[in-house]
C-alpha cells in the first residue's frame, strides 16, 4: 500500500487559490478553458479561475443555488440545481433541462451528479435545498426520502438505483465502472458505501437496464472527522474524499491511507490542471490546490 506522500508528496502544500466564498462547492475543471468552476451555493453565484493568469470571476449569478457539477463526454457540464430542484447542462451558457421530476412528483434537491461512459447521468437527491434556508428554497419532500437516481442522457430512461443511503451525497465510479461509491451525509452515520454495477438484468419486472445491489459501508467516519461529502476516484481505484477535517484517501478496500489537513470544512474536490494531477479543494469561504501524483479514472 502506497504512504500518503507516495500520493501527495507533500501534504502540508496547500495553496489557496481563492477566498471569498460563503459555501464552496461543486468543483469541475474544465479543460477546454484551462479554468476550475465552482458554486458559492449561498451566494447564488458559480465562480470561475483562471489557470492563465489566476484571476477569478464571476462565472454566472442568479443560478439557483446550484451545487455539484461534472464534465459530459462533449465537454459541457452536467451540474444540479438545488432551487430549480432538477439536473440541467451548461453547453457555453446555456442552460438547459435534463430531469426535474420522477413518478410525477419533483425531487428533492439534486446535489452531486457524475456521468458514465455510456452517457448516463447518476445524481444524489438529499434534501438540503429545501431545508436549509440559505442553500435553495423551502419544500417537501415529496416522495418521502433521499435516493440515487440514473438517467439517460437527456433524461431518459429515469429510475432510482439506490434506496438505502441515509442522506445521499457525493458518488463515484471506480475505474471499470463496476462499482458506484456514494456518500451518506448523515451526523449519526457518516459512510461511504459502495455498490455492484449490474447490466446483465432486469432492474426490476420488466424494466431492462442497469442497476446497482449489494450495497455496504465501506468506509465508517470516527467522531470528530466529519461527515463525507464530495469523492473523487483515481486511475488506481482509491477514493479521495471530503469531511470536516481535510481530505481522506483510502484503498478499494477501504483501508485509510492517510489525511491531507485542510483549515476550514472541507465540501468537495477534484482533480484536474493540465496534466490532472493537481487536486483541488472547496472548503467552506476557500478554493485550494495541492499537487498529487494521481489523476481521476474518469479523466478523458
Amino acid at each position: 500500500m502506497p504512504s500518503l506522500t507516495d500520493l501527495v508528496p507533500d501534504p502540508t502544500a496547500l495553496e489557496t487559490l481563492h477566498t471569498g466564498s460563503t459555501w464552496a462547492e461543486g468543483p469541475c475543471w474544465i479543460p477546454a478553458t484551462r479554468t476550475l468552476r465552482w458554486s458559492d451555493i449561498p451566494g447564488d453565484r458559480i465562480l470561475q479561475w483562471a489557470a492563465s493568469d489566476g484571476s477569478v470571476s464571476v462565472y454566472a449569478d442568479g443560478v439557483e443555488f446550484t451545487n455539484g457539477r461534472t464534465l459530459d463526454h462533449d465537454g459541457s457540464v452536467v451540474q444540479c440545481s438545488h432551487g430549480l430542484r432538477r439536473v440541467e447542462r451548461d453547453r457555453d451558457g446555456v442552460v438547459t433541462l435534463i430531469t426535474a421530476r420522477w413518478g410525477g412528483v419533483a425531487y428533492n434537491s439534486p446535489n452531486d451528479v457524475v456521468v458514465a461512459r455510456d452517457g448516463s447521468v447518476w445524481f444524489t437527491d438529499p434534501a438540503y435545498g429545501i431545508t436549509q434556508p440559505r442553500e435553495g428554497h423551502p419544500g417537501v419532500r415529496e416522495y418521502g426520502d433521499h435516493w440515487v437516481f440514473r438517467c439517460g442522457p437527456d433524461g431518459e430512461d429515469l429510475r432510482p438505483v439506490a434506496l438505502d443511503v441515509d442522506e445521499p451525497n457525493g458518488l463515484a465510479f471506480s475505474p471499470d465502472e463496476r462499482v458506484l461509491y456514494v456518500a451518506s451525509s448523515d451526523g449519526d452515520r457518516p459512510v461511504i458505501r459502495a455498490y455492484d454495477v449490474v447490466t446483465d438484468g432486469p432492474a426490476a419486472p420488466g424494466v431492462p437496464g442497469v442497476r446497482v445491489k449489494n450495497g455496504r459501508d465501506l468506509v465508517r467516519f470516527a467522531p470528530g472527522e466529519g461527515v463525507p461529502d464530495g469523492i473523487r476516484v483515481d486511475e488506481d481505484g482509491r477514493i479521495w474524499s471530503s469531511a470536516a477535517v481535510g481530505v481522506f484517501v483510502y484503498e478499494p478496500d477501504g483501508t485509510r491511507i492517510g489525511v491531507v489537513p485542510v483549515s476550514e470544512t472541507v465540501a468537495n474536490l477534484c482533480f484536474g490542471g493540465d496534466d490532472g494531477r493537481d487536486l483541488f479543494v472547496t472548503a467552506t469561504t476557500s478554493v485550494h490546490r495541492i499537487r498529487t501524483t494521481a489523476r481521476d479514472a474518469a479523466r478523458r
